[in-house]
């Protein structure tokens, strides 16, 4: 019998280059993927923004390794190439529309972003079983699932008996 896959989330732009260029806590994701308990999914059009944000100037300051960012996403990220079709919900932001159209064409578990547009659409996105969270929400609701798990896990006083 083999394993079921993980969870898989779509990450938005920002809170990749969180985890990837910023290095930071709060993308305990970025951890998770490197584990292998959390897929990640995207796009082709996903990768040219990064690509596109990675040669910025404004990330200049931050002299990302452009070789270690490529690397991170060959490595790591699951690049759908079938077409993926548009969804009833609306991101007021277009450039944004393709993480809400994926997340739900692909039915994952999470869509991790600090996007207020994508963030909007949470309420309505839960009914499919989509969470739209922040990386600082998602990172929260592993911690309390971990601490939940052990304490159904843990002996009881009459168990010992």
């Amino acid at each position: 019998m083999t394993a079921a896959p993980p969870p898989s989330a779509v990450i938005d732009t920002n809170a990749i280059l969180d985890w990837l260029v910023f290095q930071d806590p709060g993308a305990a994701f970025g951890r998770a993927i490197e584990c292998g308990t959390l897929r990640w999914i995207a796009t082709p059009a996903m990768l040219l923004e990064h690509r596109r944000l990675f040669a910025s100037p404004s990330l200049s300051a931050w002299s990302p390794d452009v070789a270690r960012l490529e690397a991170a996403w060959a490595r790591w990220a699951q690049v759908d190439t079938d077409t993926v079709p548009g969804c009833s919900l609306r991101c007021t932001d277009p450039d944004d529309q393709m993480f809400i159209d994926l997340a739900l064409a692909r039915h994952v578990t999470w869509l991790l972003t600090r996007d207020r547009a994508l963030l909007k659409l949470a309420r309505r996105a839960a009914p499919t079983g989509l969470r739209v969270l922040t990386p600082t929400h998602w990172q929260a609701s592993m911690t309390v699932s971990a601490e939940a798990a052990a304490e159904a896990n843990r002996p009881t006083a009459t168990s010992r008996s």
